[in-house]
């Protein structure tokens, strides 16, 4: 049995528990630095949690439910019960003016604020398709959802603060996070998904680009090295295989529901990527194509070593730039078994 929680969310586990949990560890505390709609935390049982996000907003909530659970609970029923009355263009006009005094409000300065956490899940859950979207000013923007009947979550925020006394609740960014994490602990990761269009990765004002994705696996890869468990999940597209390579890579199919995918459930291909194998001799990274804008850093082609000869496996080296610390990676492509594989020859930690 899947529990639901209280929250609308892009991106949200709860349908994907059934296949995700199997690949969740044994351990004494889950870290969650993408908590996102806390599924995850909702749907395991271990004794603690570790509760981060990056969005005050979202955290606000989830200590308003956690430690304010009846006043919250006061203050939600009253914004849905005004939210309700009259026809949609003035159930629109309310949705917009609680926007209004949200985004007002001081909402995401550090403090707890109850009636602030009851506007952002009124906002939630009345807003177009559960969306949680900032403008540059860092605004909610998110348009009227236009729906004609909204479930108030009581049985939802109730199972929510139960669970909540198991865990910590913390505003931070991952790396800070990631940096709380001691041994016996298990890590999951559940990043703004990498996309080969940018839609939906901005959570949170700052987004989540290209470059954190590199440096975000960079430091589970470090966790793994360490004997931390960690398992996370992203896209099923070429950069991910090449950023977790290494990682066991789990193919599950999960369900859509935003934008067009919304009205006919469609569902796509996304991994479960588990704690690294490691292995003796060259770790070898595997990609589909040659596509330079979609490899990290930057590289040239080494003209001196370049061979058109078809007898000859390698062509090409590729000067690979790290984004963040700068280090040069220089790797050999080998074509084999109809599919593109490079290795690094430079540095003997990637053998």
């Amino acid at each position: 049995m899947t529990i639901k929680t209280p929250l609308k969310w892009v991106g949200s586990k709860v349908r994907l528990m059934p296949q995700l949990r199997d690949h969740l560890p044994e351990g004494k505390r889950l870290v969650e630095p993408f908590a996102g709609s806390c599924a995850v935390m909702m749907n395991t049982d271990y004794d603690e949690y570790l509760i981060a996000d990056l969005n005050p907003d979202l955290v606000n909530l989830y200590k308003a439910m956690a430690y304010h659970t009846d006043a919250f609970l006061v203050e939600l029923e009253t914004l849905f019960s005004a939210g309700a009355l009259g026809e949609q263009e003035r159930r629109a006009i309310f949705y917009y003016a609680v926007r209004d005094a949200f985004n007002l409000s001081g909402k995401g300065l550090g403090g707890e604020s109850v009636e602030a956490a009851a506007r952002f899940m009124y906002l939630n859950r009345h807003g177009f398709n559960g969306l949680c979207r900032y403008n540059r000013r860092g605004q909610f923007n998110v348009p009227f959802g236009k729906y004609k009947k909204n479930y108030f979550p009581l049985k939802e925020v109730r199972a929510f603060a139960d669970k909540a006394k198991r865990a910590t609740f913390i505003t931070a960014h991952y790396s800070e996070t990631l940096a709380l994490v001691r041994a016996g602990d298990v890590v999951y990761c559940d990043p703004p998904y990498l996309t080969e269009s940018g839609n939906f990765t901005s959570y949170t004002e700052s987004g989540f680009s290209h470059l954190d994705q590199g440096r975000l696996a960079r430091k589970l890869r470090r966790l793994a090295e360490k004997g931390v468990s960690v398992v996370a999940s992203n896209s099923d597209l070429e950069m991910v295989h090449y950023l977790y390579a290494g990682f066991e890579a789990v193919k599950v199919n999960a369900p859509r529901s935003v934008g067009a995918a919304a009205a006919s459930q469609k569902s796509a291909a996304e991994l479960i990527l588990k704690s690294p194998v490691t292995t003796k001799g060259h770790s070898q990274v595997e990609v589909l194509t040659d596509s330079t804008e979609k490899m990290p850093g930057q590289y040239t082609p080494d003209s001196q070593t370049q061979s058109h000869n078809p007898l000859n496996p390698f062509r090409s080296p590729m000067h690979l730039q790290d984004p963040e610390t700068g280090e040069t990676h220089v790797l050999q492509r080998i074509h084999q078994a109809h599919r593109t594989q490079w290795l690094c020859k430079k540095h003997s930690r990637c053998k």
